[in-house]
């Protein structure tokens, strides 16, 4: 396979003109590096994983002649990567895996990705190309407050930005009034961070008395979470800023695999580097554009870890039609759930984002909630927990209750469940600095 170096050979990067390729040649160069990965990942995989799999079903890598020829191909998924800690799904020698990055799993082995250094300047492009959708530029000033680290989100944003050539200022996560500083003095016009740790920032000026919308700030690229159109709406009101969807995943690459553009109509996929499938979470089959089920990915042009038809569990669909920015790569719609987030409580299926949008509903609620799952005489119990603000708080104790059943209420209309709603004190729940916890299922226990 050709290597990508091109993609730094002048100033300005042709691969940007990839946003805008025709349909047809779109699919002719999707379609060869479709087969060169699928060769890779069948004869160069330490584990022969994909190579077992298509051997019992008597495919070979020459079988894939159309890009059709992709429904065919078995499906990965997370526990794939496990089976085969750390490197069983590397394709490259050791010498030519220049990083590693894993995720930030909570049980068992985290999942190790590695990049060649090609897959690094393909996961920097279209963090670039995605950063130019979001409407960034070299004259912005890019605040990277995901952590830096194993988790690719740090990392990703900053080589990014700097491919762009803007200022990139590295602060990861954390220590949150020097966040605030720093939005303050250093002129910051862009932040990349978790949706719910900006939120927290937010929480934090105002406590020190900075008005957001009164600094340079005025665009932030926010991902590594599920969050509702009720959120971004929430944000963008206390802020000022135009608040942008990234999506990304360690195992495909990392932050970047799909963003909005300024029109904020779904997510730019940039399939010239990772092809999308929707299927159908019963049967597996592929859904026609506009029909919901599971993001399926496959990497195009991944050479240390090449990773063919990945299931993300992430639910979403392809939006049909082009979008208005001319644009020719394919939409999804921004993710708010995934399939294994969901909670299922006395048979209904439930999503934090639900509870969210539920929240955002009532006036005088914090953003920060929890959702505490219980099981009592043999029945699943939901509690909600969300903080009330300082103005709530000085509120009469029926005018409290008041809120706590239009809060009952809210969530029962979305969901169809009755849950618990305890109104804690303002900031008096746990925060997190990257990927908030939201659901605390204690019915195991």
């Amino acid at each position: 396979m050709k290597k990508l170096g091109s993609l730094k050979e002048s100033p300005f990067n042709p691969a940007s003109a990839m946003d805008y390729l025709p349909e047809a040649e779109l699919r002719r160069l999707q379609l060869g590096r479709l087969q060169e990965s699928v060769r890779r990942a069948y004869h160069d995989q330490r584990c022969g994983q994909l190579k077992s799999r298509m051997d019992e079903i008597g495919m070979t890598p020459g079988d894939v002649k159309t890009l059709e020829d992709i429904r065919r191909l078995p499906f990965m998924t997370k526990t794939d990567l496990r089976d085969t800690y750390p490197y069983g799904l590397f394709a490259l020698p050791d010498r030519e895996v220049v990083r590693i990055h894993a995720s930030s799993g909570t049980t068992g082995k985290p999942i190790v990705v590695g990049y060649s250094r090609n897959d690094l300047d393909v996961w920097t492009d279209a963090m670039r190309r995605g950063m130019i959708a979001c409407g960034l530029s070299e004259n912005d000033v890019i605040q990277v407050s995901y952590g830096y680290g194993l988790f690719t989100g740090g990392l990703g944003a900053h080589y990014g930005g700097e491919a762009l050539g803007a200022t990139v200022i590295p602060t990861s996560g954390g220590n949150t009034e020097r966040q605030v500083m720093v939005i303050q003095d250093f002129g910051t016009t862009a932040i990349c961070c978790t949706p719910s740790y900006f939120a927290h920032i937010t929480e934090k000026a105002a406590d020190y008395g900075v008005d957001l919308k009164k600094t340079r700030l005025r665009v932030g690229v926010f991902g590594a979470e599920p969050w509702s159109d009720a959120m971004r709406r929430h944000l963008e009101e206390i802020s000022g800023i135009q608040a942008q969807d990234v999506y990304g995943l360690s195992e495909i690459s990392g932050p970047g695999v799909a963003l909005e553009c300024l029109r904020q109509d779904g997510l730019h996929i940039f399939e010239d580097y990772f092809y999308p499938e929707i299927i159908d979470l019963e049967t597996l089959e592929p859904v026609p554009d506009g029909v919901e089920g599971e993001l399926v990915i496959t990497t195009l042009c991944k050479e240390a870890m090449p990773m063919i038809r990945y299931r993300t569990r992430d639910i979403t669909s392809l939006l049909p039609g082009r979008c208005g920015c001319g644009r020719t790569l394919r939409r999804i719609n921004r993710i708010g759930r995934r399939s294994d987030d969901m909670m299922i409580i006395r048979g209904v299926n439930v999503f934090p984002s639900q509870i969210e949008t539920a929240l955002l509903r009532i006036k005088g609620l914090s953003l920060n909630y929890q959702i505490v799952l219980t099981r009592e005489a043999g029945l699943d119990q939901m509690e909600v927990k969300v903080e009330m603000t300082p103005d709530l708080l000085g509120d009469r104790i029926m005018e409290i209750e008041e809120v706590q059943k239009a809060i009952s209420h809210s969530i029962l209309s979305i969901t169809g469940i009755h849950a618990k709603v305890t109104i804690a004190e303002p900031k008096s729940l746990s925060r997190s600095e990257g990927k908030a916890k939201r659901v605390f299922d204690r019915r195991q226990l």
